[in-house]
Formats: C-alpha cells, structure tokens, sequence
C-alpha cells in the first residue's frame, strides 16, 4: 500500500490487497485526517465495491466510484 498527497487528494493504492484491506486502509487514513480532504482509494478486489460504497453511505461521505479495468476500481470519497 502506498499513500501519496497532492493539492487536490491524497492517494491509497491498495491494488492487489484482498478484501477488506482497502476499507480498513480508508479508515485508517479517514482518522489521521486533521480537516476533511479528498482521498483516491484505488483497489483490485471487486468485493471492495460494495464494502466502500456501503462505508460511505453509511457515514456520509461523498463517494464517486470508477471501474478503470477488470482489475482497477477508483473510489474518489470527499469526507
């Protein structure tokens, strides 16, 4: 897993990671947030797809979601 930042969102990379390693990357990086930001999860497990949307409907959060590829799924999640 990598985490990058840019002006415009930070990054979670979780390709490759199975279920629910992408959503618990996604809290954990939802609690080090000072201020609500933009977060890019990029994840490979198709289970992922129900697991994050279904977090952030539950909490409330903005969630776009892309499938890229057969194996690349992007979550853009303004908290």
């Amino acid at each position: 897993m990598t985490e990058s930042l840019t002006p415009d969102y930070i990054t979670i990379d979780a390709i490759g990671k199975p279920c629910p390693l992408p959503l618990l990357l996604l809290k954990k990086q939802l609690k080090k947030l000072p201020t609500p930001q933009n977060i890019l999860l990029k994840a490979s497990d198709p289970h992922s797809e129900i697991d994050i949307l279904r977090y952030c409907e539950l909490h409330q959060l903005i969630c776009q979601f892309t499938q890229i590829s057969d194996h690349e799924l992007h979550f853009l999640i303004k908290s």
